[in-house]
């Protein structure tokens, strides 16, 4: 493995996925203004984020930020995003509308994530150096308050309705409960080794962590806080693709270059299938039918059909694909290529008519970015006036 993919799958371990790239978006309804989309993609190697005009496809601004800007998240309710800058400790907060940085808040040393409530209204940043969770203030814009967790919190995840936080701690393999209206610790959880993924299902009821250093998935009862179910993978699994529904869950495995699909409902793994080389970041579709798939040894994005496993086509893109993220109408796909400075477009054909076959997405453009774009968000906002 070469020291950019070392680099970046280090990363990876650490900051999550989200997100497992995470695609947050807000649509702002207006009489007389079109809605305008943006994606805002965090450049770790030159501490900016570069804001993509999704009408133009073309770099509209390109911001600095705190060092070494990693995830990257839109308000469900407001105008704005926020970035972590990891080596700062601070989340910027970016203004949608304006497209400008209004706004630095100090948290934990090595922060890697934020998680919103549904309102918008806080969020939790967890700092993997500071062994603690900062809760945020996303009116005022300032920290409230620190939560200390176990060792090298790298990911928090918090419930839609804000009652459930949980904390993914690698350093002690351990997950965290956190009373999100008080603030207090219900307890702490052994789950499995290196806890690097993390995910809350849309009801609230469980918490899914996937654990790099075991092999396994750990399934938590948020409502009594004991671990349900331990559930076999393949080799470092590094990310959790959620349907929007909840009911199954997409593991990648990182160096077994499988994909598991985990149905938490029923504590089971229900199939595994093969991906490509080193798959990193997954992907749902809003109505849970298409599967995307990072692979980030073999510069390619594998799409499945989420039902019956079977793969559509694979495209191949930029160098060391990592993150993952639809445009709102959800005709465009973009991946993030760490290694290659650039992203890359995926022009996804959506029919109206389900009897007549769609052609398989294919690439339609690569836009250069900073350097080792990380994460991306996509947030719909009024133009500014």
């Amino acid at each position: 493995m070469s020291d950019w993919q070392k680099e970046a799958f280090g990363r990876r371990l650490a900051a999550l996925a989200f997100g497992a790239l995470v695609l947050l978006t807000a649509c702002t309804k207006r009489t007389t203004e079109p809605a305008h989309s943006f994606a805002y993609i965090t450049n770790s190697g030159s501490n900016t984020v570069s804001v993509l005009d999704l009408s133009t496809m073309k770099i509209f601004r390109t911001l600095a930020t705190g060092s070494n800007p990693t995830g990257v998240t839109a308000s469900p309710t407001k105008d704005e995003v926020y970035v972590v800058n990891t080596d700062s400790g601070t989340v910027s907060v970016i203004d949608a509308r304006a497209n400008k940085v209004v706004g630095n808040m100090a948290v934990g040393r090595t922060p890697y994530t934020v998680s919103l409530t549904a309102d918008g209204k806080r969020g939790w940043v967890a700092n993997s150096e500071s062994n603690t969770v900062t809760l945020l203030d996303l009116d005022a814009h300032r920290a409230i308050g620190h939560v200390a967790v176990g060792k090298q919190p790298g990911i928090v995840r918090v419930s839609g309705d804000g009652k459930f936080v949980a904390v993914a701690n690698r350093g002690d393999d351990s997950l965290t409960l956190i009373d999100g209206e008080t603030m207090k610790v219900r307890g702490t959880l052994h789950v499995c080794s290196s806890p690097n993924s993390l995910a809350i299902l849309p009801d609230g009821s469980k918490a899914v962590v996937g654990c790099s250093g075991s092999r396994q998935v750990a399934i938590i009862s948020l409502r009594n806080g004991q671990v349900e179910a331990l559930l076999r993978v393949g080799g470092t699994p590094v990310d959790l693709g959620m349907k929007p529904d909840g009911g199954e869950i997409f593991v990648p495995n990182y160096e077994a270059q499988t994909i598991s699909a985990v149905s938490p409902y029923s504590d089971e793994v229900s199939e595994s299938f093969l991906a490509g080389d080193h798959p990193l970041r997954t992907l749902v579709s809003s109505d849970g039918s298409t599967l995307y798939v990072s692979n980030s040894a073999s510069n390619s994005v594998a799409v499945f059909d989420a039902t019956t496993r079977k793969l559509t086509t694979s495209v191949p893109v930029g160098s060391a694909p990592n993150a993952l993220a639809l445009s709102p109408a959800e005709n465009m796909l973009l991946v993030a290529n760490s290694g290659s400075g650039d992203v890359a477009v995926l022009r996804l054909d959506k029919r109206r008519d389900k009897k007549v076959q769609a052609p398989p997405p294919r690439l339609f453009m690569m836009i250069p970015t900073g350097a080792k774009p990380f994460q991306i968000a996509v947030k719909t906002a009024s133009k500014a006036d």
